[in-house]
């Protein structure tokens, strides 16, 4: 399993939470000392060798254990399908990556897929439905995949980026009613945020504007970054544009984990910024 950095590091609660789910469902992941991946929009975008380097360096350590990877992270997953599907179409590229790898006794031969978590938790869907013991009725979600999750299609090939579905399917699976609203496929802003904070907030604040209007009791998403724009953006975001935005934030594996009947300390809730009490509450979890 490839958590990255984020997950291990900032939020490891839904790293708990995403091995509970897992347990349940029946996927078997094993601990690879794998690096950072690296983020698919900072080191790229300036050095493009050395990302596929270090791609590949991630991608030989699941080679050397045979194992496929699954990633709970969009960034991540994309980064990884990313170098290895530009090394599968660039022999030149694959040589020159490893005469680099050489220096540390690694070669990458192509051996392994990248999966993840929600394509892989959406091919096991009937283990899905048959492990949730508390469905959430009455609980009305907003999904958000994320823009790594979708694209580029090229090598992404998880779900249509204009009019993505699979994590929609996913929610339902909960019990949940689908909240739609216009601009689902809109960035959250996180990545331009970090470089420029006015126009991500700006990008947030018609994301979070829609959300509203759709009535959503919470916004569910699987990607660590989306998940942080959400649950740590929204207080800056009502002082800066004086209007109180309060629709807190759940990684689709706590969703599952509640419905599948842990409780909110199992999987440390207490820990988000954007509190649920209240929808706990009236879940009567």
């Amino acid at each position: 399993m490839f958590e990255g950095c984020t997950i291990g590091n900032r939020i490891p609660f839904i790293e708990a939470a995403s091995r509970k789910v897992f347990e349940k469902v029946g996927i078997e992941t094993s601990q690879a000392p794998f690096t950072c991946c690296p983020d698919p929009t900072g080191l790229k975008s300036f050095d493009n060798d050395v990302w596929l380097t270090m791609g590949a360096l991630n991608l030989c350590i699941a080679e050397a254990e045979g194992k496929d990877i699954i990633s709970l992270c969009n960034g991540c997953t994309n980064t990884l399908r990313g170098v290895r599907h530009q090394l599968a179409h660039d022999s030149l590229m694959k040589e020159k990556v490893n005469k680099e790898l050489s220096k540390v006794g690694k070669e990458y031969k192509g051996t392994i897929d990248v999966k993840h978590f929600v394509d892989v938790l959406h091919d096991h869907l009937d283990k899905v439905k048959s492990a949730i013991s508390k469905p959430l009725s009455g609980l009305k979600v907003a999904v958000h995949p994320g823009c790594h999750y979708m694209r580029p299609a090229e090598w992404m090939e998880s779900d249509d980026p204009m009019r993505p579905k699979v994590l929609k399917e996913l929610v339902a699976a909960s019990g949940a009613t689908i909240a739609e609203y216009e601009e689902e496929v809109l960035c959250c802003g996180s990545a331009v945020t970090n470089a420029y904070e006015e126009h991500g907030m700006a990008n947030l604040k018609i994301k979070m504007d829609s959300i509203k209007r759709s009535g959503a009791d919470v916004v569910v998403v699987n990607c660590p970054a989306c998940f942080q724009q959400f649950d740590t953006k929204q207080r800056d975001l009502g002082k800066k544009y004086e209007t109180e935005y309060d629709i807190p934030v759940l990684y689709i594996t706590e969703l599952y984990a509640l419905a599948m009947g842990y409780s909110p300390d199992d999987i440390g809730l207490k820990f988000h910024r954007t509190r649920l009490k209240s929808i706990l509450e009236r879940l009567g979890l």
